[in-house]
């Protein structure tokens, strides 16, 4: 493999997001290419565009250009300024997304650095971890958190997996234990409720009343979102937080008892939700089935997979799963690339400076890598093409796919 082959194809990627989804401020990203006008505009897709931020960030982390850190400050703002100047929603799940965003930006910025607003960042980061423990957990099936405030009965993977990750998260970089014994408090809800002797993870109970739980809906992020907070929960037995007089020996058998959790769910779902060396389309769909348009909020589910999948592997080796990125990651390639479109991306670019704050940012990102004579459209099944129609949701997935991939060949 030739140096510097997976990060300039991560690199062709992001690029590309910006390329074929670009829309004027405060659109940010038009939710479809092509873009259906209006009608595509109407929702305010606040939970894609946290993840907006974080693929920024991975930009930022494996280059050093400072313009994918002003990226994800921009993204970051526009959620705020669409939102109605207001860090909170109705959907707990989304607002940690958020705050697990905006703690990477926090982390990425010393704390004095010039218009980084550090300590800002770390304001809104704690102030929507606050507001979910306030508004967003009950007793309802067991202490955890509710999917939404118009459903405190409902609990699921998707929201208790991301507060498990920030509450560990938060223990590290505050130095305060209790916002770990909150995220050991919905690890053992969620482990006692929807995780399987396998270590296959379910979607949620209680979603149409009463306590059933919805073994229909066999995602890949909830499997995602397990194995990222086992893999922080294990970081933090290392440390010892919490628990400063155990023995190291005694904090790293600890840890390697959450990592056995998540290499064992890593590993379970692949076998049971991959075809062909990939993870294919989610939901009710036959392998086969081609539908006009990918994307929706299940686009975005196997980038998420990938994103955690990427923290035990720093963690460990578990060839099983680093073989299942690079078979994956090598279908999405191939299938998935597309010549670049007339105009150029010079004058793509130019164009968006004079109406999209977060254009410049991207153009300048662009100047630096170079400009590829292809772009990536990815649909949500990497062994094809992408179908007519495929929402920023889908190329998310690919993008955290392929940063994953440049990581593992570094």
């Amino acid at each position: 493999m030739a140096p510097g082959e997976w990060p300039g194809r991560a690199d062709v990627a992001q690029l590309s997001l910006s390329e074929l989804w670009w829309a004027p401020w405060p659109q940010l990203l038009h939710n479809t290419h092509p873009t259906s006008a209006a009608e595509d505009e109407r929702v305010f897709n606040y939970w894609w565009l946290a993840h907006v931020i974080d693929v920024q960030v991975d930009a930022y982390l494996r280059t050093g250009d400072g313009a994918w850190l002003d990226a994800a400050r921009d993204t970051a703002s526009n959620i705020r300024t669409r939102n109605g100047d207001s860090l909170f929603n109705d959907y707990f799940d989304d607002m940690l997304w958020y705050a697990l965003a905006l703690l990477r930006v926090a982390e990425a910025t010393p704390p004095g650095a010039a218009g980084g607003g550090h300590d800002g960042v770390m304001r809104d980061v704690v102030a929507l971890w606050d507001h979910v423990l306030e508004h967003g957990w009950t007793d309802v099936h067991g202490e955890s958190v509710s999917w939404r405030t118009q459903q405190p009965d409902y609990k699921n993977t998707p929201a208790n997996g991301p507060f498990i990750i920030l509450g560990a998260r938060l223990a590290r970089v505050t130095g305060d234990a209790t916002y770990l014994t909150w995220a050991q408090r919905s690890m053992d809800w969620l482990e006692a409720h929807l995780v399987g002797d396998d270590g296959f993870v379910e979607d949620g109970l209680g979603r149409e009343g009463g306590d059933v739980v919805d073994t229909h809906w066999r995602f890949t992020y909830n499997q995602g979102l397990y194995i990222g907070a086992c893999v922080e929960l294990a970081r933090a037995a290392r440390r010892g937080a919490g628990s400063e007089e155990r023995a190291q020996e005694d904090r790293d058998r600890r840890a390697a008892a959450w990592l056995d959790k998540a290499e064992r769910t890593a590993l379970t779902s692949i076998r049971e939700l991959a075809t062909d060396g990939v993870f294919r389309r989610e939901g009710n769909l036959a392998p086969d089935d081609v539908p006009e348009a990918d994307g929706g909020d299940v686009g975005l589910f196997k980038g998420i997979w990938y994103r955690y999948a990427a923290q035990l592997l720093a963690e460990r080796d578990v060839p099983g799963v680093a073989a299942f990125v690079r078979s994956s990651t090598d279908a999405l390639w191939a299938h998935a690339r597309i010549p670049a479109p007339t105009p150029s991306r010079e004058e793509v670019g130019a164009t968006a400076r004079g109406s999209l704050r977060n254009g410049e940012r991207i153009s300048a990102a662009a100047a630096s890598a170079g400009a590829p004579g292809e772009l990536l459209r990815a649909g949500d099944d990497w062994t094809r093409p992408a179908p007519p129609t495929v929402g920023y949701s889908t190329q998310l997935s690919a993008v955290m796919a392929l940063e994953v991939r440049a990581l593992l060949e570094a």
